[in-house]
């Protein structure tokens, strides 16, 4: 499987190193490489507004073995959008060498219930690449499930959480619902070559010319026609079938997508200017 950045050239490839962050809620086409993953991130605030409700950050920690996606979507537009893009990005720095991302969206989620005062929700999804086990582990507060493709059968998968069922109290709603919601965690090992879909509510919404929505199945289907070994660029594949089953017209949302593969690269040694910037960036000598 080869898939290619939207420049179809390698040298266009962002490749995030030790203790550095990148994302927001602004406008986004590119690809990125990180220690066993490429990532091919699109995202467009609606309207070609300069930012949107879509917020979305990739974070790699300071031995290159922990990698971390988060997209969320918040309802509504405005300054809520911009304080909740920084309060991530604050949470992701701050434990951006920990595996366990509960944390984050507990602390996301208090901080958002404060600010949105109830005015405002938000989905989102934090996921975690542990690079020394090959495993992908997923929080998910409400946000549309990611799809997994497994190169070995040429199969796409829904991932969805597995909640324990002797939970009590509700579980992984969205931000700025309830404070005590707790949020539960999932792991799935990829294989080389398998791909994960993460996407914001812009596309399954996405509407026909007569108002049907696509849902949920419909893009699990128009994913699930693209043929990954012979599109190099899936993401704009995916594009241009929503574009047509929308006949033409522009999206009615924010859309935001990232697709990514598990590579065969192996982590790194940082070298001795990267030791210096994670102890500088842990000192908070270095601005992330």
């Amino acid at each position: 499987m080869v898939l290619q950045s939207p420049s179809n050239a390698d040298s266009d490839k962002r490749r995030l190193t030790c203790m550095e962050i990148m994302g927001g809620n602004k406008a986004y086409n590119g690809a990125v490489s990180v220690p066993g993953i490429d990532a091919w991130i699109y995202s467009q605030p609606y309207g070609d507004d300069e930012t949107g409700g879509d917020i979305h950050y990739l974070s790699v920690c300071g031995g290159n073995k922990i990698t971390r996606l988060a997209v969320a979507d918040v309802s509504g537009h405005g300054g809520t959008v911009g304080v909740l893009s920084g309060q991530l990005r604050n949470f992701m720095r701050r434990f951006i060498n920990r595996a366990d991302q509960t944390r984050i969206v507990r602390k996301l989620n208090r901080s958002f219930l404060k600010q949105a005062d109830g005015s405002h929700f938000a989905t989102a999804i934090v996921a975690t690449f542990f690079a020394p086990s090959e495993d992908l582990i997923i929080c998910n507060a409400g946000h549309p499930p990611p799809l997994l493709y497994r190169a070995a059968t040429k199969t796409w998968h829904e991932l969805s959480p597995n909640e324990p069922e002797t939970s009590e109290s509700a579980a992984n709603l969205p931000l700025g619902i309830v404070q005590e919601t707790e949020f539960y965690q999932f792991a799935v090992k990829l294989e080389v070559d398998d791909l994960v879909l993460f996407y914001t509510d812009g596309l399954p919404e996405a509407a026909d010319p007569g108002g049907k929505l696509l849902g949920q199945a419909g893009l699990k289907s128009m994913v699930e026609a693209i043929d990954v070994d012979a599109s190099p660029q899936v993401l704009d594949e995916l594009r241009s079938r929503l574009t047509e089953y929308r006949g033409g017209k522009k999206d009615g949302d924010d859309v935001t997508a990232i697709l990514i593969r598990h590579n065969t690269a192996r982590a790194p040694r940082p070298t001795v200017g990267e030791t210096i910037r994670v102890i500088g960036k842990l000192l908070h000598l270095v601005k992330v």
